[in-house]
């Protein structure tokens, strides 16, 4: 019996402490492409800046959003932000997650997990780095 109540709080401590974890995670990992180590979101999917983003603001709205969709954020998002990530309000209101202050946005002509043909569009687009 007593192995048996030992086995249930332990079984108890490992999930608290794996969902703990979890709400913790960052918004974004660490990926290897083709141009070495990128953060990418949950899909895989490599992650950008904007040169003319400053002062912690997305510069990037209207037609530039659609063609670089912000990584988005959610409402409780700033309870979960820590270290490097932030979250920051776009002028349309809605939040999104930043590294180093910089805001995230992803590409849309990138097809595929690792693709990073954003890299280099129009001299102010780069790969954001871990």
């Amino acid at each position: 019996m007593t192995f048996r109540r030992f086995a249930a709080i332990s079984a108890a401590f490992v999930i608290f402490a794996s969902s703990s974890a979890f709400a913790q995670m960052a918004p974004a990992k660490t990926a290897d492409t083709s141009k070495g180590k990128t953060l990418v979101d949950n899909k895989g999917m490599t992650l950008y800046v904007f040169d003319k983003d400053a002062g912690g603001k997305s510069m990037c709205n209207n037609r530039c959003a659609e063609n670089w969709p912000a990584l988005m954020a959610s409402a409780d998002a700033k309870a979960k932000a820590s270290g490097r990530w932030t979250v920051l309000a776009r002028d349309d209101g809605k939040m999104m997650w930043a590294y180093n202050g910089k805001p995230l946005y992803t590409w849309k002509n990138d097809k595929t997990p690792g693709d990073t043909t954003g890299d280099g569009v129009n001299g102010t687009w780069h790969i954001a780095t871990p």
